[in-house]
């Protein structure tokens, strides 16, 4: 199913990131953020993150309240009552930390949470689909016309006021001092947002109030089998909506809670092993655990110098707010951190190995998702067992750096692979959707691949009129190249990209999957070892 209302709102969070304090340095092989939630109608979203529901809790056998499990339908799979084994002794589920084990209950209610809330959303997207088509508008015509047109737009004043009212929130999340100038135009977006999801609220109100919605059932639980899917919840003009859309649509949100959840409880399990091999070296030596990590790890740690936390101001003040002598200290306490986490962890290491360990956590599975790749630009074998697609947006520099990659593995891989491409214009990229139309544009004229590299080397300056002279450049037919851009032809071919993207979890650029697949490492390395895995995997009999 669609999801329309897919750029309506942007959380506080958001403000708080784009801070000059909250920058991080790009790693290699890093990937832009989507700015926006899948915001809906049908829901009121809040700006700051929700306290999540009350747990039911009952009394275990000490008469202590423990959390009762939900059925979220997102366990990967039943969890081992043994965990690990260290020197033989055990570690059980029941030995999580109440910590982690309320964690990973907040996260399963989170998904319990939205497929109650999936069913109305499910509904407004058919709605908002049906009235376009009844208009011959496209969807995004609509949505400019009845939520984004009709929306006042915010006065610096208001915005103000909005920061001054939640300052301390933004500053929690940002970790320090947070100045409204360093984010104003972010807050702008997030009250611009709030406002166009009200709208938005109404607008799809009243096409509930005039349409034939018929709600079957409000109960949807997760399925157990193919007929518990094909169970009806609702109808909307015809249309059936069953429990198995619901969590077609859940799948993404599924997935990471799996995955979220499988790292909680592995980290925690590390740490219950690695207390335990301190805890019968500390014995074996005949010295308290204290003394011995003093002995094995602070004594060795190495002490940075000024000059160090200089070294490594240079190499990353662009991240960096402030100049050296203001955050001086804060970069030597973060490197001193760094190195004693180093010295633990090979401390650690080396118990590990002269230990008996074993582990039974398992990660999830990687989901395998069903993507469309009809009419897309592509290269190599279109019948090749093997795709890779790419989700991209020709303003992010991450999706720029990652071309030549790309590239290197299309020449290496020649007909063995297929390679879709397919747009994600994030929303903090302004010019990225006009430019993805206008990729498309050239593509009607047999120009995409000159143009996009002309995209990629140009990604400041993608406003429509730039657009047209490098149409120019390459010899396109400019009068109708620039009246496909003027007039959105190509609007609803990037929409759809979009939407398949976000309905299979894409919230960043550039995205890869190999035959359905996430790839989660999109260095050369990497792709190249999941392209050759897939290959051997379709080789087989």
């Amino acid at each position: 199913m669609r999801k329309v209302f897919y750029a309506l709102f942007l959380t506080l969070a958001l403000c708080a990131a784009a801070s000059p304090q909250t920058r991080r340095t790009t790693q290699p092989g890093a990937r832009t953020s989507a700015s926006t939630g899948a915001a809906k109608p049908a829901t009121q979203q809040k700006p700051a993150a929700t306290t999540p529901a009350p747990q039911q809790t009952q009394a275990n056998s000490n008469g202590a309240a423990s959390a009762v499990a939900v059925d979220c339908g997102c366990e990967a799979g039943p969890l081992p009552d043994v965990l690990a084994t260290v020197n033989g002794i055990k570690i059980t589920k029941a030995d999580l930390s109440p910590e982690v084990q309320q964690q990973v209950q907040e996260l399963q209610q989170a998904v319990v949470n939205a497929r109650k809330a999936a069913l109305d959303d499910e509904i407004n997207d058919i709605l908002v689909e049906a009235e376009a088509k009844k208009r011959g508008v496209s969807v995004e015509k609509l949505l400019q016309d009845e939520v984004k047109a009709k929306t006042v737009e915010p006065t610096e004043a208001e915005a103000l006021a909005f920061f001054n009212q939640n300052k301390a929130q933004i500053e929690q999340q940002a970790g320090s001092a947070v100045e409204f100038a360093q984010i104003k135009d972010q807050v702008v977006a997030y009250v611009r947002a709030q406002r166009q999801q009200e709208r938005a609220m109404k607008f799809v109100e009243g096409l509930r109030a005039a349409s034939a919605v018929k709600v079957i059932s409000n109960d949807a639980t997760p399925p157990r089998s193919d007929a518990d899917r094909a169970r009806v919840l609702a109808a909307v003009g015809g249309r059936n909506i069953t429990s198995g859309d619901i969590e077609d649509d859940l799948l993404p949100n599924i997935v990471r809670v799996q995955q979220q959840v499988y790292i909680l409880r592995k980290n925690d399990v590390d740490l219950k092993i690695n207390n335990v091999l301190l805890s019968q070296e500390a014995q074996k030596r005949g010295m308290t655990e204290r003394a011995l990590l003093e002995t094995e790890v602070t004594a060795k740690v190495p002490v940075i110098t000024e000059a160090q936390a200089l070294d490594f101001y240079n190499k990353n003040k662009a991240q960096i707010n402030g100049d050296f002598t203001t955050v001086k200290y804060q970069l030597i306490e973060y490197l001193q951190s760094k190195e004693a986490g180093n010295v633990e962890g090979a401390f650690a290491g080396r118990l590990r190995n002269a230990a008996s360990v074993q582990t039974f956590l398992t990660p999830p599975p990687a989901p395998a998702y069903r993507i469309a790749t009809d009419d897309q630009p592509e290269k190599g074998n279109p019948k090749a067992a093997v795709t890779l697609v790419e989700f991209t947006d020709y303003q992010c520099p991450s999706c720029a750096q990652e071309q030549p990659i790309i590239e290197r593995l299309i020449n290496e891989y020649g007909d063995r692979v297929r390679f879709v491409f397919r747009d994600f214009p994030l929303q903090q990229h302004a010019d990225a959707e006009k430019a993805a139309e206008a990729a498309e544009a050239a593509r009607e004229q047999g120009k995409y691949w000159d143009f996009t590299a002309i995209l990629f080397r140009n990604q400041s300056q993608l406003k429509p009129e730039m657009l047209k002279q490098y149409a120019g450049v390459i010899g396109l037919d400019r009068a109708k190249f620039d009246a496909a851009l003027d007039s959105g032809k190509f609007a609803d071919k990037v929409r759809r990209d979009l939407e398949d993207g976000q309905r299979i979890g894409v919230t960043s650029t550039p995205s890869l999957f190999v035959n359905g697949s996430p790839v989660t490492n999109i260095s050369y390395e990497s792709v190249k070892a999941t392209l050759d895995a897939a290959l051997k995997s379709s080789s087989k009999p």
